[in-house]
C-alpha cells in the first residue's frame, strides 16, 4: 500500500510540473497572439485598398495582355504556397491546414503538376512525406512576420508565373477569424483577376465584426507613362502585400490556436492532479484501515 500511494505521489508532482509548463506556454502564446492580431487589424485596410485600387485600374483600362493578369486556356503546372508554422503544440491547426491542401491538390487530377513553397517546417515536412516536389522552403517566419521576409517568395511567384513556367499560382493559409475560431482556406492569388481578388479579400477576416462596402469607383485616372508601366509597378508589389497579410493571418491563428491548445492542456492537467489526490487520498484512507485492523486483531489475539 505504501508503494501505491508513493507512486501516486510520483504521478501528482509530475503532472503539477506539466501543468506549470502548459500554464507558462500559454502565457507566452497569448502575448504573442496579441501582437500577431493587431498587426492583422493594422494591415488589413491596406491589403483592401491594393486590391480595390487595382481592380478599378482594370475598369478603366485593358488590363488583359500583362503576365500577372493573363488568364491560360489549359493548367498543367499549378504553384502552391502553403503556409504552417514551424513548430507543434497547436492543436489542429497544422493537421486542418493540410487536410485542407491536400484535397485541393487531389481536386486538381492527376494531369495537373504541383510544385510547392513552404512557409513553415511542418507543411515542408508533410510534402516532402507525401512525395510532393518543394521548390523552396522558409522557416522561423511565422514566428514573428516581417515584410522584408517575403519578398523573396513574392519574387518568386511574380518570376516564374511572368515566365509562364506556371498557368496557376494558389495560397494556403489559415485565416483568422477570433482566438476561439481559425478556418483554413485555400485561395487563387494569380491570374490576378477581379474574381481571384475579391475571393482573396473576403477570405481574410471574412466574419470578423466589421463589415466592408464596396462602392463602384468614379475617379479617373492618368497613367504617367503608361497603364502597362504601372501595373508593372503595382501588381508585383500587390502580390507581395497578399502574400504578406497571409502570412499574417497564419501567425495570428498559429498563436491563438496554440494559446487555446494550451489552456485545454493545463485545464485537463488539472482535473488529472483532483483525480489521482482523490485516488491518493482513498488509497491512504484505506492504508489507515488496514492497520487499525492489524492492531485490532494483534491485542485479540494477545488477549485470547
Amino acid at each position: 500500500m505504501a508503494l501505491q500511494t508513493r507512486a501516486i505521489k510520483r504521478r501528482i508532482k509530475s503532472v503539477k510540473n506539466t501543468r506549470k509548463i502548459t500554464k507558462a506556454m500559454e502565457l507566452v502564446a497569448g502575448s504573442k497572439m496579441r501582437k500577431a492580431v493587431a498587426s492583422v487589424l493594422g494591415t488589413r485596410p491596406y491589403a483592401r485598398l491594393a486590391l480595390d485600387t487595382v481592380r478599378n485600374i482594370g475598369a478603366v483600362t485593358d488590363t488583359s495582355h500583362h503576365p500577372l493578369l493573363m488568364k491560360h486556356e489549359t493548367v498543367e503546372k499549378v504553384l502552391l504556397v502553403l503556409i504552417t508554422s514551424d513548430r507543434g503544440l497547436a492543436g489542429g491547426f497544422n493537421s486542418n491546414m493540410l487536410r485542407k491542401t491536400f484535397a485541393t491538390v487531389k481536386a486538381l487530377g492527376t494531369d495537373v503538376t504541383v510544385e510547392t513553397v513552404c512557409i513553415g517546417r511542418r507543411g515542408a515536412d508533410a510534402m516532402r512525406r507525401a512525395g510532393k516536389t518543394i521548390l523552396a522552403s522558409f522557416s522561423d517566419v511565422t514566428n514573428n512576420p516581417k515584410f522584408e521576409d517575403v519578398l523573396p517568395v513574392g519574387k518568386m511567384i511574380v518570376d516564374e508565373y511572368s515566365k509562364g513556367t506556371y498557368q496557376k499560382v494558389i495560397v494556403a493559409y489559415t485565416d483568422f477569424i477570433s482566438a476561439l475560431t481559425q478556418n483554413p482556406v485555400v485561395l487563387d492569388l494569380l491570374p490576378l483577376d477581379s474574381v481571384a481578388s475579391e475571393k482573396f479579400e473576403d477570405g481574410v477576416g471574412k466574419n470578423a465584426t466589421t463589415a466592408v462596402v464596396h462602392e463602384t469607383s468614379t475617379t479617373e485616372y492618368a497613367f504617367e507613362p503608361s497603364a502597362g508601366a504601372v501595373l508593372d509597378k503595382i501588381l508585383p508589389r500587390l502580390i507581395e502585400t497578399m502574400v504578406y497579410q497571409a502570412v499574417l493571418e497564419s501567425a495570428a491563428s498559429e498563436h491563438s490556436a496554440r494559446m487555446m491548445a494550451m489552456r485545454s492542456a493545463s485545464d485537463s492537467a488539472g482535473e488529472m492532479i483532483d483525480a489521482l489526490t482523490f485516488t491518493f487520498n482513498q488509497a491512504r484512507q484505506a492504508g489507515i484501515t488496514q492497520e487499525i485492523a492489524e492492531i485490532s486483531s494483534g491485542k485479540a489475539a494477545l488477549e485470547a
